[in-house]
């Protein structure tokens, strides 16, 4: 078996740390060369390009991107979809000339239509349009998918979109406003168990269904597809698990000790109503997560405890 030198754009992200995590055990790889922001600026093409030409990995991992909750997206819409269509297209075509070295693209499940039937296929894929709160974002990650798909039938690259679920775990951004769900209600139902608050506030209605995956469990599927010939270039990556809003406050409220009420507030946005993938096509290869929802929050409310400022 050919062990793979790796290449990791974003390695200091929340999927990047991961990344170094799992794939620093496995036996597929010969080395890591983890990249931040501080080595590589990936909005200037000549730097990318650069650090391309000087590492010379088997393969790119592509887990850099400027990420968000609802609130995030919906209010710095033309740094979502500008910021982000640079660092893929940098990346991408960084690589052309480089055919001989694979690229593992992680996207979001964002991309799929509001109205795509669940559980949602790959083959949903542009199909009718895109939930209106993360539109921009998510047009970014398609535009790195189709790119990806032309360089692979124009040069001959090798490259796999990955499409995960809602990804949460040791190492997120906790900001009350612009991070994702669990961690945004991690820290802020934490805030008001230290203030003794009598209620606490849920954005929206509650009931929106959420799917869920542990950060490690991604990383997991990355290292068990390294060495696959798998003829797709787009696979889903869930747990097949989804839980409302509500529910989830519920568990949070639960793990981190908090004795109030919980309230609603209708006047921000649900966003999507429901959104659940599908992941048989890799399930169906054999792999599968290992980490269940309420242990993966207890895992993050640790960490988010023992570093928080």
């Amino acid at each position: 078996m050919d062990k793979k030198k790796v290449l990791i754009f974003g390695s200091n992200g929340l999927v990047g740390k991961s990344l170094n995590r799992v794939l620093a055990k496995s036996q597929k790889i010969s080395e890591i060369v983890p990249s931040t922001r501080n080595d590589t600026n990936l909005f200037s093409f000549d730097e990318t390009k650069k650090t391309i030409e000087k590492i010379k990995p088997d393969l790119i991992i592509n887990a850099a991107a400027k990420v968000g909750g609802i609130h995030a997206n919906n209010t710095l819409r033309s740094d979502f979809i500008i910021e982000n269509l640079k660092i893929n297209m940098n990346i991408l075509e960084a690589c052309i000339g480089y055919e001989e070295i694979e690229i593992i693209n992680l996207g979001s499940s964002c991309i799929y239509p509001l109205n795509a039937e669940n559980p949602i296929k790959e083959e949903s894929l542009l199909t009718g349009k895109l939930e209106p709160t993360n539109s921009p974002y998510a047009l970014a990650k398609i535009t790195a998918i189709e790119i990806g798909k032309s360089l692979r039938l124009q040069y001959g690259h090798k490259i796999l979109n990955l499409m995960p679920t809602n990804l949460y775990g040791p190492g997120d951004n906790f900001s009350e406003t612009e991070s994702h769900v669990i961690p945004g209600l991690i820290a802020r139902m934490h805030k008001a168990k230290e203030l003794n608050q009598e209620t606490f506030s849920i954005w929206g209605s509650g009931h929106p269904l959420r799917e869920f995956l542990y950060v490690d469990d991604l990383s997991y599927a990355i290292e068990f597809l390294l060495n696959k010939d798998i003829d797709e270039d787009l696979l889903n990556i869930g747990s097949g698990v989804e839980i409302s809003i509500l529910e989830l406050s519920q568990l949070i409220k639960k793990i981190i000790g908090y004795d109030g009420d919980l309230t609603f507030d209708k006047s921000m946005p649900d966003g999507n109503p429901r959104k659940l993938i599908d992941s048989s096509k890799i399930m169906n290869l054999g792999w599968k997560p290992k980490i269940e929802l309420e242990e993966g929050i207890q895992l993050s409310y640790e960490w988010f405890y023992e570093n928080k400022t």
